[in-house]
């Protein structure tokens, strides 16, 4: 059975508990709550150590290879590129459809939202090397240290060699781990689909974010079916673009279900590797810099919530000036959103709106019922966006395996 089919059905039954459990009982959505916080957990079990040993040698061989700056430029350049396509189209959706008003609300909030910025860049310089390998939400910190040891072991191949052979060893084991991993977390996509249903049930009663959740949808609908196949086949030459959209399907649920760039990121390498036949080389890079980096998604939604946040406040025209301050802030605060894989999007609106001030200080609250969709949102463009542009850099590279769609995972 394909495994994107396991997930839909792990993902069918979680719906339905939602609506059979008594949720009215205290005890029974605590359960939920707890059941669900073990699955995230577990899913996130294998993930610093299978990034670790596999961008090592990933590293390694990109080095000996001298692949390792064409693969950063392109990789780079994706990134960077994703998340202005990203941003732009949130922020031209907005712009062009006014949604309705959100009632404002008179909640405050004590403390004021940060990235956290300089921890992060301690984290990454910890007194001990090893101290990165307990990081199990920044992984730039194990992924910055596996980098180190990767390329220094091409000083002398010869000496180095018992390391890289240990760590090929160790990453193929992780690997196969991982694998074991996520084929049991699609039985845990009950728990998480029932605690979702929860929540989203709770925020379309209402009736108040339907026209927001309605735009995301038609956004993702935009750049799953037209824009990045696309991109695939004008700048891979690819006839076939529509099976990377298939190969996404398991990775896409997942991230959006879960609202986590990392529990979804062993889910994305396995694909790339088994589905689309992308190098192991590629996808020991590639994916945990675009977890971490290539959040275009949190920059889309980040826009045009502040934007319904501004025209919730306020029926005056948004001045063009302020329009692209908006724009390029959201586009930069995605990049520093690693130490955020879950609930990303939310932080960067909260930071977005303390910077723009002048009474927009607390507007965020406005979105705070919609949170966690919104987040769903913001991963699944992510996820998205990690298969497709993984996909690019392995045929720019030219280290690609081309496989039938009948042997997709």
């Amino acid at each position: 059975m394909k495994l994107w089919i396991k997930y839909l059905i792990g993902a069918l039954f979680g719906a339905a508990f939602a609506f059979i459990l008594p949720l009215g009982n205290e005890q029974v959505a605590a359960a939920v709550s707890f059941v669900t916080e073990i699955i995230v957990r577990f899913g996130r079990y294998m993930v610093v150590p299978v990034v670790f040993f596999t961008a090592v040698i990933a590293f390694n061989r990109l080095r000996d290879t001298k692949m390792l700056f064409k693969t950063g430029i392109w990789t780079g350049g994706v990134i960077v590129a994703s998340s202005l396509i990203l941003t732009v189209t949130g922020l031209l959706s907005i712009l062009i459809v006014k949604l309705p008003r959100i009632p404002i609300t008179v909640e405050t909030v004590s403390e004021s939202a940060s990235l956290g910025v300089g921890d992060l860049i301690k984290s990454l310089l910890p007194y001990s090397a090893f101290e990165t390998l307990n990081n199990g939400s920044f992984i730039l910190a194990a992924f910055f240290f596996a980098m180190l040891v990767g390329t220094a072991s091409t000083a002398d191949p010869v000496l180095f060699k018992p390391v890289t052979q240990l760590a090929d060893s160790l990453s193929k084991l992780m690997y196969n781990i991982s694998v074991i991993f996520t084929e049991f977390l699609s039985v845990g996509m009950v728990a998480v689909l029932c605690s979702w249903t929860i929540q989203f049930r709770g925020v379309l009663t209402s009736g108040v974010f339907a026209p927001l959740i309605l735009m995301l949808l038609v956004d993702f609908i935009f750049i799953a079916g037209v824009v990045y196949p696309l991109i695939i086949r004008y700048l891979c030459h690819d006839p076939h673009p529509y099976r990377i959209l298939y190969a996404s399907v398991c990775s896409v649920v997942t991230a959006f279900f879960s609202g986590d760039t990392n529990l979804v990121l062993q889910l994305n390498m396995r694909h790339g590797k088994e589905s689309l036949g992308v190098r192991r080389r590629i996808n020991g890079v590639v994916h945990p810099l675009f977890s971490i980096f290539a959040r275009g998604g949190s920059a889309l939604v980040t826009a045009i919530s502040f934007i319904v946040i501004w025209r919730s406040y306020s029926s005056l025209s948004i001045p063009f000036t302020d329009i692209l301050w908006i724009t390029a802030v959201s586009f930069g605060i995605s990049f520093l959103l690693g130490g955020f894989p879950a609930g990303g999007a939310f932080v960067s609106i909260s930071v977005l709106c303390m910077l723009y001030s002048r009474g927009f200080e607390n507007g965020f609250l406005l979105l705070k019922p919609a949170a966690p969709i919104i987040c769903s949102f913001a991963a699944a463009f992510d996820a998205l966006t990690a298969i497709f542009g993984s996909y690019i850099i392995a045929v720019k590279t030219k280290l690609v395996e081309h496989h039938g769609i009948k042997h997709y995972i």
